[in-house]
């Protein structure tokens, strides 16, 4: 947004005098903090702030309002599309430093912690109570940015997504005010839904201080498996009959040949390069048993082979860290290119097409690509290795990317599942929302005037 009048003030040194030696801009730390898992180029912030309080970053911000500099949340910095990178410099808020979980309410089944929490040390924290935080996308993000970006993972299609998972939030506006939205309360029926407006706003409507999550009880029993299968069809077909008969499945993951191939390079997996479904079953004993034994039965009628099941906590561990390591694996495919990691969600009735589709233009296209998808909720992800430094190769992963967007949207669902929008996306939000996108500017235009709040992205 163009704002009239004088160049704003630099609001570093007061920003200093707040924070002393947690405000940093140095060369090296500015560097740290520009980079991304993805392709993007790097993007240098002109400074990064360390908080530790969500006063401070009510007084940082209201600065850097005042001075109409760019603010930008950082925690992990795990995203694929660019959310946290400071395009148009400013401060680079970097928020894991708030580490702490300050409460856990067993009886009620929720905890409440700070946004630098990552999801492996609330696991940690929880490990003597019986409880535990099921939202798992892979990286051991922190808690602050999943809720940001409405993250899921694995275990969405028994327990949800990030947006289930939150149940309240402290939140710094851009202008320095904070507010707590929602409760510990499990229902509400007292005005407009606030919780949620900021779940996947992707930093761009407020600054999350404070978060109160669900926590479910630990299962008696843990089961999983891995088989292959003739074809991606196949494996499919797998996955719908099983969702519709109902079995209460925990995680079920397809991986094709292609990132089969990137398993054997990266850990030695050993595994034949087919496509194959990792899935995982909780439960008392007795349940575990009998919806293995159904689930086997299903994919034994579409060509499924070799399995291999374990409830060793051992091996499922193993076999999970393998497929969270898939956008590492997938890098061995073609040693020195960077990935461009794109998903699209569909209904689980047009999975097949889409990721028939998928391949096909990525053959026609001469692109090296894996796919993985946490196929139980319809999601699924591309990643395409490529020299960023190739315009032919660049232009030939848009078209492909545009393509798949455009199809997902034809087929009824949605350009991303689950990384979100960041810059890699913008183009398609138009697409996706129409008319919608105007009201989505009104509340950015009502909740950050001076646009602030990690200005170009998510709204073109």
């Amino acid at each position: 947004m163009n704002l009239p009048g004088p160049a704003p003030r630099d609001p570093i040194p007061a920003l200093r005098d707040l924070l002393g030696e947690r405000l940093l801009t140095s060369e090296a730390a500015r560097a740290q903090h520009a980079e991304n898992e993805a392709w993007y180029p790097a993007a240098l912030p002109d400074a990064v702030a360390r908080p530790a309080s969500t006063e401070e970053v009510s007084r940082l911000l209201a600065l850097c309002h005042a001075a109409g500099m760019p603010v930008v949340a950082q925690g992990a910095r795990s995203s694929l599309e660019g959310h946290h990178l400071a395009i148009r410099g400013g401060i680079a808020l970097d928020l894991t430093g708030m580490d702490r979980v300050l409460a856990v309410h067993a009886q009620d089944l929720d905890a409440v912690v700070q946004p630098g929490v990552t999801r492996e040390a609330l696991n940690a924290h929880l490990r003597d109570t019986g409880l535990f935080f099921p939202i798992d996308p892979g990286a051991n993000a922190t808690l602050g940015g999943m809720a940001a970006t409405r993250a899921s993972g694995t275990t969405a299609v028994r327990y949800g997504t990030m947006r289930e998972a939150v149940l309240a939030l402290e939140v710094v506006q851009a202008d320095g005010t904070v507010i707590r939205i929602g409760s510990r309360a499990r229902k509400s029926a007292t005005g407009y839904d606030l919780t949620h407006l900021f779940v996947g706003s992707e930093g761009t409507l407020g600054i999350i201080t404070e978060l109160t999550l669900r926590l479910f009880g630990q299962p008696e029993a843990q089961s999983a498996a891995i088989c292959r299968f003739p074809s991606v069809a196949e494996a499919v077909a797998t996955v719908i009959a099983t969702i519709q008969m109902g079995l209460p499945i925990a995680r079920i993951e397809l991986v094709d040949a292609m990132m089969v191939r990137g398993f054997n390079l990266h850990a030695d997996a050993g595994l034949p390069e087919e496509p194959h479904l990792f899935v995982e079953f909780h439960g008392s004993e007795s349940g575990v048993t009998e919806t293995a034994a159904l689930f086997g039965e299903i994919a034994a009628d579409h060509g499924g082979q070799s399995f291999r099941w374990s409830q060793k906590p051992e091996e499922r561990r193993a076999l999970w860290s393998m497929r969270h390591n898939a956008h590492h694996a997938t890098r061995r495919l073609r040693p020195g290119a960077r990935t461009v990691s794109t998903d699209v969600c569909v209904p689980i009735s047009a999975l097949a097409e889409a990721v028939a589709v998928a391949q096909e233009e990525g053959r026609a296209r001469g692109l090296v690509q894996a796919i993985v998808g946490h196929v139980g909720d319809g999601n699924f992800h591309c990643g395409i290795l490529v020299d960023p430094e190739d315009a032919g190769e660049m232009k030939r992963v848009k078209e492909f990317t545009d393509l798949l967007s455009d199809l997902a949207l034809r087929l009824g669902g949605v350009v991303s599942g689950e990384h979100g929008i960041g810059m890699g996306k913008i183009g398609k939000m138009e697409a996706q929302h129409g008319p919608a996108l105007a009201t989505m500017r009104a509340m950015k235009e009502a909740l950050d005037p001076k646009g602030i709040l990690n200005p170009g992205k998510l709204l073109p």
